[in-house]
């Protein structure tokens, strides 16, 4: 039976996010002096995907709610940090007006893009993850999503903490030599460790090593909590006393960090184009904002896709 190419899933915020701060606004304008750094590594990133990764789908995924109603009532803190003075999250200036180019220039070249009212990116690459034919690639810098992995779709994580050229391709035995726990056991340890990027204070005093620990051994928080009703579990008396004083937290923490896998989407299209859909609207916006090298750049992995 041959081989079937992956579909990538991408976290398109983690990547524009990463294209701002990797390439300088002065590296990167149209001829206004408008930056566009954020649209041209963005592009570049999807561009070395296609090359690396032989994909022949692909959907990016996108935050229509960054911080929904429904995590938030279960912990206020979560992403409390990350609102902004006036309200929404807190972006630079100089990048939300480069989250529309993307966009447009997406929609030129034909690559599908989703999001869903009420849910994050994580839930739509999540859903996308259980709902399309196998194999699936996730790629991201969110840590959160090292709980999609699943060695029986499969499902890996292309993991961007260091770019997109040396991704850290993750499968169940990655994620388990580097956190200590199986793939789908890290929403709990992460719940446990706690997340300060995400408003997430975690069990004082509990760091990675603890958290494996107890997760090993009792399995899940739902675990844990029961044996602390238990008067014959043993736990260290230190470590019982911060699981008891931070068990209201951990009631709620496992649901707030724990990708949802049923978000309701519509019927996409996720085959990658050969040729952009609507080339004289991308050499229209390629011209206006300077982004010659990286369209061409993505057209010609396209294109080398087909040819394989």
């Amino acid at each position: 039976m041959a081989h079937r190419p992956p579909i990538l899933l991408i976290d398109s915020a983690s990547l524009y996010f990463r294209a701002y701060f990797g390439i300088p606004e002065s590296a990167a304008q149209a001829e206004d002096g408008t930056p566009v750094n954020a649209v041209r590594g963005f592009l570049d990133m999807l561009a070395t995907l296609i090359r690396g990764r032989g994909a022949d789908r692909m959907v990016c995924a996108l935050d229509y709610d960054w911080r929904p109603a429904w995590r938030v009532d279960l912990l206020p803190s979560y992403k409390a940090h990350r609102v902004a003075p006036q309200g929404g999250e807190v972006v630079p200036d100089t990048l939300s007006p480069q989250v529309p180019m993307i966009l447009e220039v997406l929609a030129a070249v034909g690559i599908t893009t989703v999001g869903a009212t009420g849910y994050e990116a994580d839930d739509v690459l999540g859903t996308l993850s259980v709902t399309q034919p196998g194999p699936v690639e996730v790629v991201s810098g969110d840590r959160d999503l090292f709980q999609l992995v699943d060695d029986a779709r499969p499902v890996r994580l292309l993991y961007v903490g260091r770019g997109v050229a040396k991704l850290d391709d993750c499968d169940d035995a990655a994620v388990r030599a580097r956190y200590g726990v199986p793939a789908d056991r890290y929403a709990d340890f992460a719940a446990l460790r706690g997340d300060p990027s995400d408003g997430l204070p975690g069990v004082a005093g509990v760091g990675d090593k603890t958290a494996a620990r107890l997760i090993e051994r009792y399995g899940s928080i739902a675990g844990i909590l029961a044996a602390l009703d238990d008067s014959d579990s043993s736990f260290a008396p230190g470590l019982r006393a911060k699981l008891v004083a931070a068990r209201d937290y951990l009631a709620v923490a496992p649901t707030v960090v724990r990708v949802a896998l049923d978000v309701p989407l519509p019927e996409l299209s996720t085959a990658l184009p050969t040729a952009p859909v609507d080339p004289e609207r991308l050499l229209d916006l390629a011209g206006r904002w300077n982004l010659a090298g990286s369209a061409r750049r993505l057209v010609d992995a396209l294109a080398a896709r087909a040819d394989a």
